[in-house]
């Protein structure tokens, strides 16, 4: 019997292939890239058939290396693709960064069908969700949208063309704004609003669904979504803990065992699994912000590392330089999809280091801001440890700054590939075997009090700024 395990995690910009061993640690992993394309303003899509190939590829390189009992499934959320009856695609794979449906959902937030939909499916109305996408094409393809066949994700789309079935696990179904959270199932109200049939949206099953896999001899696990299963894999499921994870976008997340509405519609509610949730707020600005500030801004050939080596030696809160790092609009907590980047403060002083630093407390504040929404006792929150992942985790420099701007302790799990680890854990709770989730927390940062008081400061401007520039902006 193989005692190597896979977890595919179906990333924005590459799926990746992690081989463990039943202790969680890493063996092997393999990364495909793909594009993203923006073929006009505000969208941004896939190609389904680059994320198919790099599936496939990584499938087929650990296959070629280890012989795994199974691979479970994590996937980014918030993604469509709409397929005929063929199974072919007839759309590019939407993702949640397309900003086409902004002025829907808008509309659509400001009035009573907008607040009931989200007390009915957690999902705050906004254009990153599937919900206001499927009312775009309504609006602007609705032939196209009556004629197809099935409304995918782009996970649902590898999955059907590897087992042949199409089916949607709770965690993914819950981040659509198409699902009744409170009873898991398709939203007869919400589907019947935007004039789609649920024949049209695949079967709702379990995080630890399988399905035999013919062409490559094996069982798939259905597995989850990448952040809810980054919680499960770096051993966020108490109410002690909160998970943080910064990839290409950023997310807050804790446990709860019921579903938790905000009354402001600042946050999300997931599915986890039997009676836990997760409320969480997400972020369009994560290391993204970091990539674009090198690439567009800087247009520098140096590593990230050397950018950081910078960064540490300007002073905490960047000697008064503040970055409100929008470029992407922004999710949680503020939901404006056109929302835009702010720099603030800047003079003579400033080098690449004080942008680069800015750059890197912005995003970390507008995190800690989303921290407070869900957890708004200040003792409680502090006294909470922060379980860190994702590709951030690989910067001691990021996680002692993350320490000092959240003013909590920051420990970092075993195996920073949490999202594939929460995977092969569903994996071994479908084949009902028996293992120890031992998060071996060997790297622990605790936050500098003496940086408190500037850092909170910076985070008050932080709060602040963005909402007196909107009020200026409409006057």
């Amino acid at each position: 019997m193989a005692h190597y395990y896979a977890g595919i995690d179906l990333g924005t910009t590459a799926t990746k292939a992690v081989v463990f061993n039943q202790k969680g640690d890493v063996l092997y992993q393999v990364s495909r890239e793909y594009p993203m394309y923006h073929p006009q303003p505000e969208w941004s899509t896939q190609n389904p058939q680059d994320l198919l190939t790099a599936s496939k590829d990584c499938i087929e390189d650990i296959l070629a290396r280890f012989e795994v009992r199974f691979i479970s499934f994590s996937a980014a959320m918030q993604s469509l693709i709409l397929v005929d009856e063929q199974h072919q695609a007839l759309t590019d794979c939407m993702i949640w960064a397309d900003n086409r449906a902004a002025d829907i959902a808008d509309n659509l937030k400001q009035n009573a069908t907008g607040q009931r939909f989200y007390d009915i499916s957690g999902i705050p109305i906004h254009s990153f969700s599937p919900m206001t996408k499927i009312a775009w094409l309504k609006e602007h393809e609705p032939a196209l949208l009556a004629s197809a066949h099935k409304l995918i994700s782009a996970k649902e789309y590898i999955w059907y063309h590897l087992t042949h079935e199409y089916t949607i696990d709770t965690t993914l179904a819950s981040g659509t704004g198409l699902m009744d959270i409170h009873s898991l199932q398709w939203s007869e109200e919400i589907l019947n609003y935007l004039s789609i049939q649920k024949t049209q949206l695949s079967i709702i099953v379990k995080s630890t669904h399988r399905a035999y896999c013919k062409q490559y001899g094996l069982e798939l696990v259905s597995g989850g979504g990448d952040g809810i299963l980054a919680n499960l894999g770096s051993g966020a499921i108490t109410p002690d803990k909160m998970a943080l994870t910064i990839g290409t976008s950023g997310a807050v997340r804790v446990v709860s065992n019921q579903p938790f509405i905000d009354a402001q519609m600042r946050t999300q509610c997931y599915h986890l699994y039997g009676t836990e949730y997760l409320k969480l707020g997400a972020v369009n600005n994560g290391a993204v912000v970091l990539q674009w500030l090198k690439n567009n801004i800087l247009e520098s050939t140096e590593t990230y590392q050397e950018l950081f080596e910078k960064a540490s030696k300007v002073p905490v809160g960047s000697e008064g330089l503040l970055f409100v790092p929008y470029i992407l609009g922004e999710r949680a907590p503020i939901w404006d999809a056109k929302a835009k980047g702010l720099m603030i403060g800047l003079d003579m002083q400033h080098t690449q280091g004080h942008i680069i630093r800015a750059s890197m407390e912005g995003i970390l504040f507008g995190l800690k801001q989303i921290a407070e929404v869900l957890v708004p006792q200040k003792e409680k929150l502090s006294n909470m440890t922060l379980m860190v992942s994702g590709g951030f985790a690989k910067s001691n420099f990021w996680l002692q700054m993350t320490a000092d701007i959240f003013q909590m302790k920051v420990e970092v799990s075993n195996t920073i590939e949490s999202s594939a680890w929460g995977a092969v854990l569903l994996g071994f709770q479908s084949f009902e075997m028996e293992y120890h989730n031992d998060i071996k927390n060997e790297i622990v940062f605790y936050p500098n009090t003496q940086y408190n008081h500037v850092y909170q400061q910076g985070f008050e401007r932080f709060k602040n700024v963005y909402m007196q520039f909107l009020n200026i902006a409409i006057t």
